[in-house]
């Protein structure tokens, strides 16, 4: 036996550090494994989330559009039965608080759709570059220009689409005992001292739509209007809920809402104790309308949900929930419209 071989030989110079080499080899191996899994996992997640939002339609709207009274829940049922996609509604409040949760998401956009925006908060939702262009496809068939022109005036593309409109006008009680007003200077007479019920525009899009009223009347001279009337207020009601409810329990023979809020209590069989007074003046008109989020996460779903929104079958649904008129003029009024939903003379 020759004992060299059971002396341990002194390492090969060239080839010492094979180990170490091969322990980094399969280390890196190991975390680029690691790491294609972890990649593919967020990948895969990716993939699922963006199919699922490809199947939902998420809508910023106020409550009485997506309540359970409003248009919004069988709108919602009848596009999903249509087109397979899901409507989720986001109750957000009136048209500036949606605007404003819209612009601060503008870079990072939860919302596909927004609904409730109207002619006072149309202007500042184009300049704010939160809603995309769309026009939907039966449009201009459908929609009356007289309308769509109130909620596009300033942009000569087509942001917002609209669904509904009314004018402003005073209910009165007409049983409270006293003569009807015929015009806005009437309300400043002594004997409707705190008999009138309006909204505060800070809160709701109704008080906003009185000064609108006030100012397109009396120009320059609102200011004084608005100062004279004070002692004919009873209140300034956060919101339209609260102040109409006010009035229909009796606290006020007058109260600022739409001229097609008496159809609801001819329809349902309240009679014509409350009617819209059609003021001398004229009278300022809102215009409801709706329009894409601009880098919407689903832009597609939010195209077909617009489409359907002025659809024949969508409209349908408005003047008996919404109580106002629908858009689409091919939808045949309900009976109670012609009797206590008068139209008065537009005044800008």
């Amino acid at each position: 036996m020759d004992l060299a071989e059971n002396i341990p030989s002194k390492p090969d110079p060239d080839n010492a550090g094979g180990g170490k080499i091969m322990r980094k080899t399969i280390a890196k191996i190991f975390l680029l494994t690691i790491t294609s899994f972890l990649v593919f996992g967020m990948l895969t997640s990716a993939s699922k989330k963006k199919s699922a939002r490809a199947n939902e339609v998420i809508v910023y709207t106020y409550n009485s559009f997506s309540g359970e009274w409003g248009a919004g829940p069988e709108i919602a049922r009848l596009f999903e039965a249509k087109t397979g996609i899901k409507v989720t509604y986001a109750e957000v409040g009136d048209s500036g608080q949606i605007l404003s949760k819209a612009i601060l998401e503008k870079k990072k956009p939860v919302a596909d759709v927004l609904v409730g925006l109207d002619n006072y908060s149309a202007e500042k939702a184009v300049a704010s570059g939160v809603l995309d262009v769309y026009k939907p496809a039966a449009a201009d068939t459908l929609i009356p220009a007289e309308l769509s022109s109130k909620l596009n005036a300033d942009s000569k593309k087509w942001y917002l689409t609209p669904y509904d409109y009314s004018h402003f006008a005073f209910i009165f009680d007409t049983l409270s005992g006293l003569p009807a007003p015929t015009c806005l200077e009437d309300l400043t007479k002594p004997e409707y001292a705190k008999k009138i019920i309006i909204m505060d525009s800070k809160t709701s899009t109704l008080g906003v739509g009185y000064e609108e009223w006030v100012k397109a009347a009396y120009k320059d001279k609102a200011d004084d209007f608005f100062a004279r009337i004070k002692p004919s207020l009873l209140t300034v009601a956060p919101g339209w809920s609260v102040g109409y409810g006010m009035f229909t329990d009796g606290e006020a023979p007058l109260c600022f809402s739409y001229t097609t809020s008496p159809a609801y209590h001819v329809e349902y069989g309240e009679g014509d104790r409350f009617q819209a007074l059609i003021f001398t003046d004229g009278h300022v008109m809102q215009v409801e309308g709706a329009g894409i989020v601009k880098g919407a996460p689903n832009p597609d779903g939010a195209k077909k949900f617009m489409d359907f929104l002025i659809s024949d079958e969508a409209q349908n649904l408005i003047p008996l929930t919404q109580w106002m008129f629908p858009a689409n003029k091919n939808v045949e009024l309900p009976a109670s419209y012609a009797a206590a939903a008068p139209v008065p003379k537009t005044i800008e």
